[in-house]
């Protein structure tokens, strides 16, 4: 009796039916979570609309051999626009320039003169931070076309730079020419830097003063309080400001565009300008839809990492 009675103790607790009460709760948290996503449903619906809608199309063009002209009717092709693109040397040429443009203008450019700026003027006076603000915010908000112009006229040989070199009695160069993707990088850095500079002046003022007094005290130069100190406490902002940089520079068309065409020779045409002349100056939708899924890729693997450095530590 006694060893049969918790077999039969646990068959019981076993067949124990659910409470009505627990269900009906269940139900009830189902009822208001429905409610509360109905405000939210119609922005649900056109990003499905216009923003999945338009990729799943792109993926399904990327497997076909899609043209604008001179053809009556796409097939299916499969992986060969990818296989082409791997095997195009204009392409593995494009993906490199990508990459240089990318790690010349964001990574080190934007990302160390927007840094450089927001230190200096924290400890400026308030006219200094004034006129040095607007100045390089009013790079920022130019119409990308505008800015390319403008750059343009400094780097081309009759240009700007090239009169102050005359000046100076040094030697000048068609930079356009001869250094296409350095021209365009130095643009695209002149351009960004304000969202940079905006990002770490933010996270430079939320930094404790006694942190820093504290080290100053201590005789720490200040090159040791911006490595040990700042730097560390603004790591957060550091990554997400590269993260968003990356992604921009990853899809500048106008600017370079404007100054060079990807030219001379392709000498700086990068992934988003291989992608427009495969598209539509040669009339390949569907190879140039492949190329911009693989930019895409490159932009997520670029995020994938970001996104492992902002991780909260263990």
């Amino acid at each position: 009796m006694t060893a049969a009675a918790p077999e039969q103790a646990e068959r019981g607790v076993r067949k124990t039916p659910v409470p009505p009460a627990a269900s009906g709760g269940r139900s009830c948290a189902v009822r208001r979570s429905l409610v509360r996503a109905l405000p939210v449903s119609p922005a649900l619906v056109l990003l499905l609309l216009f923003l999945a809608g338009p990729i799943v199309y792109c993926v399904v063009i990327a497997f076909t051999d899609l043209q604008l002209t001179g053809q009556a009717r796409e097939s299916f092709v499969g992986f060969d626009n990818f296989t082409r693109a791997f095997k195009d040397e204009a392409f593995l040429n494009a993906v490199w320039l990508t990459l240089v443009f990318t790690v010349l203008s964001s990574l080190i450019g934007q990302n160390t003169l927007g840094l450089a700026l927001a230190s200096l003027m924290r400890r400026a006076s308030k006219p200094v931070r004034t006129l040095t603000g607007g100045i390089v915010v009013t790079a920022w908000v130019l119409p990308e076309v505008v800015a390319g112009f403008l750059l343009y006229a400094f780097f081309r040989r009759e240009g700007t730079l090239n009169a102050i070199l005359d000046w100076l009695h040094l030697p000048s160069q068609n930079w356009l020419f001869t250094l296409p993707i350095l021209a365009v990088s130095f643009a695209n850095v002149w351009r960004g830097t304000a969202f940079s500079m905006l990002v770490y002046s933010a996270a430079l003022n939320e930094i404790p003063k006694e942190v820093t007094e504290a080290a100053e005290v201590d005789g720490a130069s200040g090159w040791r309080r911006m490595w040990h100190i700042t730097l560390p406490m603004i790591r957060r902002s550091i990554g997400t400001n590269l993260m968003l940089n990356t992604l921009q520079t990853l899809s500048v068309f106008g600017l370079i565009w404007v100054m060079t065409r990807g030219g001379p020779s392709g000498k700086s045409q990068t992934l988003p300008l291989f992608m427009y002349e495969q598209a539509f100056q040669n009339s390949l939708i569907g190879y140039g839809t492949a190329v911009a899924l693989l930019l895409l890729l490159i932009g997520s693997l670029f995020s994938v990492v970001y996104l492992r450095l902002l991780r909260t530590e263990v």
